[in-house]
């Protein structure tokens, strides 16, 4: 990374560097899972394992925002051209062998049972995403190849203001993650300080491109009290032109280096992000198919149907959850 000082800091945060530029994290809910078998969200909403999850970035000191509500420490922002880029496969290895060493510890621990753990050390899924913007990695569509081909599915986040790098995946990830924290261009430039004029623009760009995209595609609202909370027309205006597979509108956590930037009052009850949730259904027609009040997110989809990964539906989990989404 070329920056001694982001590379203390990453790791004393935990981080596990892989690369030039690369890193996973152990997340909360894998240890959740691990020790109480409580999944996170995606688990109740896709199906997701999380004691079988890594949780990675391909570009930890790259992001063209500063938004306001991340957790992740800000400035390190190399806006240079690195001459080489992490190997793809390499890469890869790397991020198990080290989701691997984190969950060392947890071997051998009475509360947590020994096949469970055994299975944590054969991820099945990757979430990319944890810091910085993924689709600045130029061999992310390779990354993408080698997990499908070791049957791991993907789960890819950006922030949407590259478009370009959105037009050229080939293959897709299993499910398409594009953040619309904002609804209109002047609550973006508050909120997200994007270093790029043309930022929003791009990202309405990126919602038209996402809606031909033949992947299951998320469009994620988080949504903080005080900057970006309501303007449930305009980002209904947004989603319809994204028409994902589903809409996901989260509230805020106070965490991390957040906390240097917004206030405790920032940080919006669950009940507020269910009446949100409950008015942009109405607006853009789509159903309230579930929620996770721990996580403070509402689950909207277009159908009840194809809301799992395949294989990992349990039993009579189609069925919508309306009255718990919008109590």
């Amino acid at each position: 990374m070329g920056d001694q000082d982001l590379t203390e800091a990453l790791v004393d945060q935990g981080y596990q560097l892989t690369g030039r530029h690369s890193a996973v994290k152990l997340c909360y809910w894998t240890r959740e899972s691990l020790a109480r078998g409580r999944d996170c969200y995606k688990g109740r909403f896709y199906g997701i394992e999380s004691h079988r999850c890594v949780q990675m970035s391909p570009a930890i000191d790259s992001c063209n925002l500063h938004c306001r509500f991340c957790w992740r420490n800000q400035g390190w922002e190399n806006d240079a051209v690195m001459p080489e880029y992490d190997d793809p496969e390499l890469l890869l290895d790397r991020s198990i062998a080290a989701q691997r060493r984190i969950l060392s510890g947890f071997k051998g621990d009475a509360t947590i049972p020994a096949e469970r753990w055994a299975e944590s050390q054969a991820p099945k899924h990757i979430a990319i995403s944890l810091t910085g913007e993924p689709t600045l990695y130029p061999k992310m569509n390779r990354f993408l190849e080698i997990c499908h081909e070791r049957g791991i599915t993907t789960f890819l986040v950006t922030n949407g203001t590259n478009p370009d790098a959105l037009r050229a995946l080939d293959p897709l990830p299993t499910q398409l993650y594009v953040s619309v924290t904002a609804p209109n261009r002047a609550v973006f430039h508050r909120l997200t300080l994007p270093s790029d004029e043309h930022a929003w623009d791009r990202l309405v760009e990126s919602l038209g491109i996402v809606r031909d995209l033949r992947t299951r595609r998320v469009v994620r609202h988080t949504l903080v009290r005080g900057w970006n909370l309501g303007w449930t027309e305009e980002y209904a205006a947004l989603d319809l032109l994204a028409r994902p597979d589903f809409i996901e509108p989260k509230g805020y956590v106070f965490m991390g280096k957040s906390r240097q930037r917004l206030g405790r009052d920032h940080v919006p009850e669950h009940a507020e992000i269910a009446e949100f949730a409950r008015r942009l259904a109405a607006r853009t027609g789509y159903l309230t198919l579930d929620a996770s009040p721990d996580s403070k997110v509402v689950l909207l989809g277009r159908t009840t149907d194809g809301r799992f990964l395949p294989g990992r539906a349990p039993e009579g989990a189609e069925l919508p959850v309306v009255a718990e989404a919008t109590a």
